[in-house]
């Protein structure tokens, strides 16, 4: 148990110091898919040279990030169908007819009969977050406490933190409030906390919760208090961090004239729809219309969105141009696999930019759709997209390909395919999450 908590530790500082904060359902695998990456580890180690590695900080994120980006771009295909040839970019899209009230994505399956219902929704309250305003104190006077250490408790989703502190012999009030401000964000707990100011040289720390929405007959997110705290009590009422400028609450909509709430502004509807709340109905009896996009729009949203992937994951290999070279090895094969596929996708409507990146014209895209068979037409697609699935693969399973290393020897080439396997190109990178935290 004790070893499972701190691999999870370990795992929480490698997703927040170095990869991209998100996670979606094609993050889970099977146990054959998972056998097939075991396999395909073991394979690539009997045969990996041995290197020395550049082990510094800048390598370590630069590795880590590669293969994050790579899972992301990999997950973005994904989503749009699914990674099967016969799926690819088969996703349906979902439009709202007033996205400054709502916006809307499709997330379910189309049933046999291809009935998917439509709606109205109004919305007559947003879900707000807590707020609690601390008083405006002169910024520059100095505190009219006595120097000491002093505590306060946040109570937030049923957990209490304390959070101790020393004030010192002649600190102003606003080195107070931009210390506190620095500490309870950076506890990233719930709550953000800033340092807001007048026109009159007065300052005040606000926290903000995360969250919104009321739950459990409950009329606040959070709680602060210093009553029973182990050090000295006295800051919170100095402060004034116990008035609640704003009360959480929930948003509340109709959905074809039903009334309902919600905790927060993203929520699904008949596990078909996934909307966000983006602003009130302007009068009484304002809608907007949710429902399903034509199969073209559909279709044309799957391919605008697989060249926003694209293009975020040549971004993110740029920046590491001046710092890691080898990244331009990378950037070479993307750019090589694109002109393979160029002459076909530029009938298409797509666009090839000097960067790498790619765009694509709608208009010129429809028009070739409507003008021949989808499938037939999309065919110079898919197999580009394939290819890049099979790019992501092989960055996720061997990152270090592109970090710089020194050659050390090779393995015996008279035992190719007979070389005994050895976990050091894997422990090197898995190495690389502990290196940081230990």
């Amino acid at each position: 148990m004790a070893y499972s908590a701190a691999l999870n530790s370990v795992y929480n500082h490698y997703l927040t110091t170095y990869a991209p904060r998100s996670t979606s359902k094609y993050d889970t695998h099977k146990k054959s898919e998972l056998r097939n990456v075991y396999n395909s580890i073991v394979k690539l180690n009997k045969e990996s040279p041995l290197y020395i590695l550049d082990t510094s900080r800048e390598s370590r994120a630069f590795a880590v990030g590669l293969k994050e980006n790579a899972r992301l771009l990999r997950n973005t295909i994904a989503s749009l169908g699914g990674l099967d040839e016969s799926k690819m970019f088969n996703k349906k899209a979902a439009f709202s007819s007033n996205e400054d009230i709502v916006s809307a994505s499709f997330i379910g399956d189309v049933p046999a009969d291809g009935n998917v219902p439509s709606f109205n929704i109004e919305v007559t309250a947003l879900a707000a977050n807590q707020v609690n305003l601390g008083s405006f104190l002169p910024s520059d006077e100095k505190i009219a406490l006595a120097p000491d250490s002093y505590s306060f408790d946040l109570t937030i989703n049923d957990l209490s933190y304390e959070f101790q502190y020393n004030i010192h012999e002649g600190e102003t009030n606003r080195e107070l409030q931009d210390r506190l401000s620095r500490l309870i964000s950076n506890a990233e707990i719930g709550i953000t906390a800033d340092v807001l100011e007048d026109d009159e040289g007065n300052s005040s720390l606000r926290l903000t919760s995360t969250a919104t929405g009321l739950k459990d007959n409950q009329n606040f997110i959070f709680h602060i208090s210093d009553d029973q705290t182990t050090k000295k009590s006295g800051s919170i009422d100095y402060l004034g961090l116990g008035f609640m400028s704003r009360l959480p609450s929930n948003a509340e909509f109709m959905i074809d004239g039903e009334k309902r709430t919600s905790s927060t502004n993203h929520f699904t509807v008949g596990k078909m729809y996934e909307l966000t709340l983006n602003g009130i109905s302007g009068e009484e009896g304002q809608s907007a219309t949710v429902g399903l996009k034509t199969d073209l729009d559909s279709l044309t949203e799957n391919i605008g969105n697989l060249v926003s992937g694209y293009n975020s994951f040549i971004r993110a290999a740029s920046e590491y141009l001046d710092r890691h070279p080898k990244s331009s090895k990378l950037l070479g094969e993307m750019s090589s696999m694109t002109r393979f596929y160029q002459p076909g996708l530029k009938q298409l409507g797509f666009g090839f930019e000097q960067d790498g990146e790619l765009t694509l014209d709608n208009t010129v895209f429809q028009k070739n759709i409507l003008n021949g068979d989808p499938l037939e037409q999309i065919s110079s697609i898919r197999d580009f997209t394939n290819s890049i699935v099979r790019k992501t693969n092989q960055i996720c399973l061997n990152p270090m390909e592109y970090v710089d290393k020194t050659l050390v020897a090779y393995k015996d080439p008279s035992r190719v395919g007979r070389n005994f396997a050895t976990p050091y190109i894997t422990s090197n990178y898995s190495g690389m999450m502990f290196n940081s935290y230990c």
